[in-house]
């Protein structure tokens, strides 16, 4: 059975996703807060398993309570609920499991339930994101390393390939091998570092094999075959 809690500055609208969320009989508890302060408060108090944040309360918003109950130790399973589709992305980058658009209807909370449900009963490590500062035209930001598909030797220096762009950095492939090689990264050729979960297929021409990751053929050094061939098959990318 799950506790839940609803929070929306309107009471009309609280009051209708808890009786949706009533309709379900996994459903055990359900608190109700006006505004992000009142929620923080029964959170605080009460022992529960998900939230249903309104984003836009004033005061303390559902983006900004998501953070605050997220620096917690065992922190309940978040689900955004909004009138508009504007903020997904940052609901996302908060590790929210769902993402409502009011009116609510009934076949799509059962599924945001249903995940809530899953993570629940078979709660997921968090793992937290290796951060990387690059230099993107004299600007420093961050990306992420889960982000970065391929790494191409140039000198000294090391060119991160995302879906988006592509950075530069001031650290030898060697280094990179050897910090990311427990994230999921091979080295397969002099000048190549791969992220694997990007990668899909292998073609094993007579002049060179090569591996596809995104839109890119790499080539791969009769040296580092034999690695790349047997991280494949566990992963079971066979060989074209």
């Amino acid at each position: 059975m799950i506790n839940v809690l609803v929070a929306d500055d309107e009471l009309p609208a609280v009051e209708e996703l808890a009786y949706l969320l009533g309709r379900d009989p996994r459903i055990n508890v359900i608190h109700r807060a006006l505004g992000g302060a009142q929620a923080l408060q029964i959170l605080t108090h009460e022992a529960v398993d998900a939230v249903f944040l309104d984003i836009h309360m004033p005061g303390l918003s559902g983006l900004e309570l998501a953070q605050v109950i997220g620096q917690g130790e065992h922190p309940p399973v978040v689900v955004f609920v909004t009138a508009d589709d504007d903020r997904a992305l940052e609901a996302f980058d908060l590790a929210a499991v769902d993402y409502l658009l009011k009116p609510v209807r009934t076949e799509r909370l059962t599924q945001s339930v249903d995940r809530v449900a899953e993570l629940v009963a078979h709660p997921v490590p968090e793992v937290p994101v290796e951060m990387i500062t690059v230099d993107q035209g004299g600007v420093s930001r961050l990306i992420r390393l889960d982000d970065v598909r391929f790494v191409q030797a140039q000198g000294d220096y090391a060119r991160l390939h995302t879906a988006e762009a592509s950075y530069l950095i001031r650290v030898p492939l060697a280094d990179l091998e050897q910090r990311w090689q427990d994230s999921g990264f091979l080295r397969i050729h002099r000048s190549y570092l791969v992220c694997m979960a990007f990668v899909t297929a292998l073609k094993l021409s007579a002049s060179r094999p090569t591996v596809s990751v995104s839109n890119a053929d790499l080539p791969v050094s009769r040296r580092h075959l034999p690695a790349l061939r047997e991280r494949l098959q566990s992963t079971r990318v066979r060989p074209s």
